[in-house]
């Protein structure tokens, strides 16, 4: 039996998640959170061989959560499921740790598939990923500019390109207007560019958004 805690800060997704694991036998749903606290917090306190856990976490990102849950519990098996396609975050995810990556319009099939893939030791990642990682390697293409931010700087970044202003980006991350302001700075900085409206050309160019 595969126990899984299911991390996501919206209960509808939750419920969602709930729903389709709860068909499978070998499946159980031993735990819910819905910030980084409370993940951390559930993984300190009881054993646990899965979790489903959210890029975008009340307190800190799903990022940050996955590297101190691998700290506490490195065996634990973590597949990320986020609105973001792969080539946001799937390289941070794995290189922290992560086992798999899958966005939120997957199929159940493709989730089920996933989690006793990874249960079982190996990787998961979509067969679309796995070609673009190999095209990179194949075409010893440069990295491209979002590679050069930090998780937290690329987080901002694709909520710049959805359009959200810094005060519903600060709200979104718990953190300072002015926190916000710092890191547009930086990003305008690290990607040579010079407006909010740059940015969301850049992040719709390279699909980096769904």
């Amino acid at each position: 039996m595969i126990k899984i805690l299911l991390a996501d800060d919206h209960s509808i997704v939750r419920a969602g998640l709930r729903k389709i694991l709860e068909k499978e036998t070998d499946l159980q749903i031993i735990g819910e959170a819905e910030n980084a606290s409370e993940v951390l917090e559930f993984v300190k306190n009881n054993d646990c061989d899965f979790i489903t856990l959210d890029i975008n976490m009340p307190g800190a990102s799903g990022l940050d959560v996955l590297k101190e849950v691998k700290k506490i519990k490195p065996k634990t098996k973590v597949l990320i499921l986020s609105i973001y396609p792969e080539n946001s975050f799937a390289i941070s995810a794995f290189e922290l740790g992560a086992s798999g990556y899958l966005t939120k319009d997957s199929t159940p099939k493709e989730l089920v598939k996933a989690i006793r893939k990874i249960s079982a030791g190996r990787k998961y990642v979509s067969e679309e990923m796995t070609e673009k990682l190999v095209s990179r390697v194949e075409l010893k293409q440069d990295k491209p500019l979002h590679e050069k931010l930090s998780r937290r700087e690329l987080q901002v970044l694709l909520l710049i390109g959805e359009g959200k202003t810094s005060s519903e980006i600060a709200k979104k991350l718990c953190l300072g207007e002015n926190t916000i302001a710092t890191y547009r700075a930086r990003i305008l900085e690290k990607m040579n560019m010079r407006s909010s409206a740059a940015l969301i050309h850049y992040v719709i160019k390279n699909n980096l958004l769904e």
